[in-house]
């Protein structure tokens, strides 16, 4: 019926050899079926975006908003070191307590590695969790723990926290749901066996880039506001058209799915929300104008524009030589990002309705390696929370006097998904279908931690 031309003003013919649009977007990738700057793909792209949404099992409704509005996560790949970081060793012998010093922070009893400066101003609004522990010693495997709240399966793929947000509630303000800063940052961050409609949005390019923009917001070339009004014009009388000669449902449905597509694209939220140069010259020096910087300031701008789950990355932890080096190469940037971004989250009225979290795949071995650096160590790593209703200034659980296992209160990787969930409103036991109609719960195992939570 339709034409196969990849326009706006034509409705995509899906190619005879696809049994379904779902197939098409796994054919096309998850960039590539948003991407609408290449062949003017609007009407494909988008599109296809919403109509795969709207025909995938929406029981989004079911859940109810909590405390936390929205979440930002925070993944710090390769395996930060734990005894540099968030829970340091000061009385452990030289080899395990490794070459860096320590320093108090804001909050009596409560001590970081010496390059937190920054981060030691905040503590009063953060909970550091010491006693993180899972069995994956391999980055792939931990990382996807991390981000699924699940142990990895050979038989299934899990989707992602931001996915599961993203099917619960959909889209606010005219955003997307779900976005990763720069983009997708691993197969596990995507929507697994839910539909690839809650997959993340990605920026595609860097915030730090002076010539930043998000490509998939703006219009293919030579394609002026004006010019795209008439195609939205001329589409609706080709709409009507069609829809006097054939009374279908799936035309009607099609025309929601176009008109939602040309909402986001024309929708000055979105266009606002992307929008980092208006932010003041100040205050990204205050941030840094850096990769950590400007990643940071990006999440600041989309959690108060109405972005549901922001995922973010920054930086390569896995320091297996030269630790000392390598965390004061790395350290400083984020350091004064982060502790910028708490504050900045503090003082527009965000942190009380925006969880924030700061995780690792796994930490680093209790005792320094022969050439001076740590390997990887699933036993017992620290993740950091704030905000979304969570209590401040606290740590929760401890590891031994060597790093090396959980002493008190030990937090599964369930527990932490768990919690966040019950942040956001989601029932974690909640089933949701898997491919062959495979009813799978949210959280397999896990359960609030309720001493964190405000």
């Amino acid at each position: 019926m339709f034409p196969t031309t990849f326009s706006p003003l034509a409705k995509p013919k899906l190619p005879p050899a696809m049994n379904s649009l779902d197939q098409f977007a796994n054919r096309l990738g998850r960039r590539g079926f948003l991407h609408t700057g290449v062949c003017t793909a609007l009407g494909l792209s988008l599109g296809d975006f919403f109509k795969m949404k709207a025909r995938a099992d929406l029981k989004h409704y079911e859940s109810k908003e909590g405390v936390a509005k929205s979440i930002v996560h925070i993944f710090l790949p390769g395996g930060i070191a734990h005894q540099e970081s968030f829970d340091p060793k000061p009385f452990a012998s030289p080899e395990y307590k490794g070459p860096l010093g320590v320093i108090k922070t804001n909050v009596d009893g409560i001590q970081l590695g010496e390059l937190w400066k920054n981060t030691a101003t905040v503590a009063d609004k953060l909970i550091f969790i010491r006693s993180m522990t899972h069995g994956e010693a391999a980055h792939e495997r931990g990382t996807h723990n991390m981000f699924t709240g699940y142990r990895p399966s050979p038989a299934l793929q899990y989707p992602s926290l931001g996915s599961v947000v993203s099917h619960e509630f959909g889209s606010r303000k005219n955003l997307p749901p779900y976005v990763c800063i720069p983009s997708q940052p691993n197969e596990f961050a995507g929507s697994g066996y839910l539909s690839s409609a809650y997959g993340p949005f990605s920026l595609g390019a860097d915030p730090a880039n002076g010539s930043f923009k998000v490509q998939d917001l703006a219009l293919p070339g030579g394609i002026t506001e004006g010019r795209f009004d008439r195609r939205r014009t001329i589409l609706a009388g080709i709409d009507d058209h069609f829809k006097s000669q054939e009374k279908s449902d799936a035309l009607n449905a099609m025309d929601k799915f176009y008109q939602d597509a040309y909402k986001l694209i024309s929708s000055p939220e979105a266009r606002e929300a992307f929008a980092l140069e208006k932010e003041a010259d100040k205050l990204k020096d205050e941030y840094g104008r850096n990769e950590a910087g400007m990643r940071l300031l990006m999440a600041r701008r989309l959690v108060e524009s109405g972005v549901r789950f922001v995922s973010l990355t920054y930086g390569g932890w896995d320091h297996h030589d030269n630790i000392k080096g390598a965390m004061e190469g790395q350290v400083p940037n984020f350091d004064k990002a982060f502790a910028r971004f708490i504050l900045d989250l503090s003082e527009r009225g965000l942190l009380d309705s925006t969880l924030v979290m700061v995780s690792s795949e796994f930490g680093r071995t209790p005792k320094i390696n022969a050439t001076g650096g740590r390997d990887h160590w699933p036993k017992v790593f620290s993740t950091v929370l704030a905000g979304g209703g969570l209590k401040k200034g606290i740590v929760y659980g401890s590891s031994d006097a060597l790093g090396a296992e959980p002493e008190n209160d030990p937090v599964q990787i369930g527990d932490l998904a768990y919690t966040i969930y019950h942040q956001l409103g989601i029932n974690a036991d909640k089933e949701l279908m898997a491919p062959g109609d495979r009813p799978i719960e949210i959280v397999d195992q896990g359960q609030v931690i309720k001493d964190i939570i405000a």
